[in-house]
């Protein structure tokens, strides 16, 4: 049984990020049929759908990766379709995506230093804050990041979540890979970061421990959003209809 986590109250007001009627997909193949969706503030979203239905691709679009066909992103009010990814970055987007996103050949230290792109970051601060909370991390900083183990390297780039202050993270498959037991580690720093008050876009394989820390579930199939609630309101739906599995999930810490 999961142990729930303590959720941060989800704010009225504009959305930190907002996505309407997007299109997108590769040469002539639409995979994103319209898709709104609105991230509030506040809180964690959880979007959740079957392999196929265009989480990752809506993923790649809002972070720059992949280029909208239609329809429009805003970033704290401010429309940013179109947006180069590095552009995205300085603004206050923070993307983990999936298969980590590490520079596998450059050492430990040198990928925190990676993370200064944002205006008034310094390199001693990232350091710091990374170190602190990720001990191993202290430990190898300077092994090549592509020798870490799968836990290492996503702490490496969840550093990012912790030392740049981002407005919005995006996080996708974090637990790709991952042992149980580092999983809900993982999971455990997630729902701290938004706890603390950063809003977070979350993709991820383990229905059952995303529903537990988020506060809003999107299912999305086909390219369209199917349901949009509450994760008691959208449970059913997500467990017994399209993500029903019988690999179990991580078991997520009791807050210290």
């Amino acid at each position: 049984m999961t142990t729930a986590v303590p959720r941060p109250r989800v704010e009225a007001g504009p959305p930190a990020l907002e996505v309407a009627a997007l299109r997108a997909g590769y040469g002539r193949l639409e995979v994103l049929h319209g898709v709104d969706l609105a991230l509030p503030a506040k809180g964690l979203v959880a979007l959740l759908g079957p392999n196929g239905a265009g989480k990752s691709t809506l993923m790649r679009v809002v972070s720059g990766r992949t280029a909208a066909t239609a329809g429009s992103i805003r970033l704290r009010g401010v429309d940013v379709t179109g947006a180069p990814a590095e552009r995205l970055a300085r603004s206050g987007l923070c993307s983990v995506p999936e298969g980590r996103g590490v520079f596998p050949n450059l050492t430990v230290a040198e990928n925190l230093r990676m993370w200064t792109h944002r205006p008034g970051v310094r390199r001693e601060q990232v350091e710091q804050t990374a170190y602190a909370r990720f001990p191993a991390l202290a430990r190898r900083r300077r092994q090549l990041a592509g020798t870490l183990s799968g836990g290492e390297q996503q702490m490496l780039a969840m550093s990012r979540a912790l030392t740049t202050s981002p407005d919005v993270l995006l996080l996708d498959e974090i637990s790709m890979g991952l042992a149980p037991v580092v999983a809900a580690e993982v999971f455990a720093l997630v729902a701290a970061v938004a706890a603390e008050g950063t809003p977070v876009l979350l993709v991820e394989q383990f229905a059952r421990t995303a529903l537990e820390v988020a506060d809003h579930v999107v299912v999305l199939t086909g390219g369209r959003v199917r349901a949009s609630g509450t994760p008691d309101q959208v449970r059913d739906l997500v467990l017994d209809a399209y993500l029903a599995t019988s690999q179990p999930p991580p078991t997520i810490p009791a807050p210290r």
